[in-house]
């Protein structure tokens, strides 16, 4: 079989360690920063001379005064050739294509690869997701490849399972993603409420759509555990990923709780880099998981949130 590489961008927030372990590249995406100086983006706090506490304390601030953008073309190009060189084919996933154009810029890089290498085999993936459930995919799209599955077999495999990858979770503070124009103004307030936490999955379309408003963490918890219990499928065999922005120990609780109710494999609490948390920001705790297909219209999960949270 010949060997393909499994690459994405910084939006995948893929913990370092898995990245070595499962051989996936990630590319740096680009941050200006409020001095309209711009870093490269790294999933590696320490590499990019902050600490996640002081970039979200100041993000909350002003958070107008930080931009991300992919990598270019021109970059794509250059971390596509180096496989393409050695004969390798390559898998890129990208981050949801609604949210961000990175899949448009590394399809400028693979054709700017077709001109010098016609026969180059390449395939780009729209994930339909961002941050750690596009991190997920990536870990999966991995143990297909170790499996045995070439890169059309596992390009096929990643089309035909993407629905499947679920967020359980709540973003607690609207008001910023409704500055960024995430949602609207009316929903921002209802969901900054004291003590409303606004539960989210992804749609058909690659957004996040909220499905319930739980008041308080308890209620919430619940009813993110029913969520989980009545998608999942073989949790106990998968790796969980959490990921927070300044809300550890609510994550903390929430792996506390997964692992009691389902035992799965692992849990693991992951960061949120630059790339995804200037348009996320503060607040969010979520899960993510593979499960069963996720309705186009979200009407069977709106239910099952719906009934929990009725649930006395």
């Amino acid at each position: 079989m010949k060997r393909f590489a499994i690459m994405s961008d910084t939006a995948c927030d893929l913990p370092v360690a898995l990245q070595k372990k499962y051989d996936i590249e990630v590319i740096s995406a680009h941050l200006t920063l409020p001095d309209k100086s711009e870093i490269d983006v790294h999933i590696d706090w320490n590499e990019m001379n902050m600490t996640r506490e002081d970039f979200y304390k100041d993000l909350k601030k002003q958070p107008s005064a930080y931009a991300t953008a992919p990598a270019s073309p021109g970059e794509f190009r250059d971390a596509l050739l180096k496989h393409v060189e050695k004969g390798e084919g390559v898998l890129f996933i990208s981050i949801s294509a609604a949210i961000s154009g990175c899949l448009g810029f590394a399809e400028q890089g693979k054709a700017l690869v077709l001109e010098q290498h016609p026969d180059a085999e390449i395939r780009m993936i729209d994930s339909l997701r961002f941050g750690p459930a596009l991190g997920l995919m990536l870990l999966h799209a991995a143990l297909r490849r170790e499996e045995g599955m070439d890169l059309n077999e596992t390009a096929a495999w990643l089309l035909e399972n993407r629905n499947r990858f679920h967020q359980a979770g709540w973003l607690d503070d609207l008001s910023f993603v409704a500055k960024k124009g995430r949602v609207n103004h009316a929903a921002a307030f209802f969901g900054s409420l004291a003590g409303v936490k606004p539960i989210g999955e992804f749609d058909s379309n690659g957004m996040t759509t909220v499905l319930g408003k739980a008041v308080g963490a308890k209620a919430a918890f619940k009813t993110l555990i029913d969520y989980m219990a009545a998608t999942e499928e073989k949790i106990e065999d998968q790796i969980i990923f959490i990921a927070e922005t300044n809300r550890l120990p609510q994550a903390e609780a929430f792996k506390k709780l997964i692992e009691e109710r389902f035992k799965p494999k692992e849990v693991l609490i992951t960061d949120v880099c630059p790339t995804c948390g200037v348009n996320v920001g503060p607040g969010l705790m979520a899960a993510y998981y593979m499960g069963k297909p996720i309705s186009a219209d979200l009407s069977e999960e709106r239910a099952i949130i719906e009934k929990s949270l009725a649930a006395k």
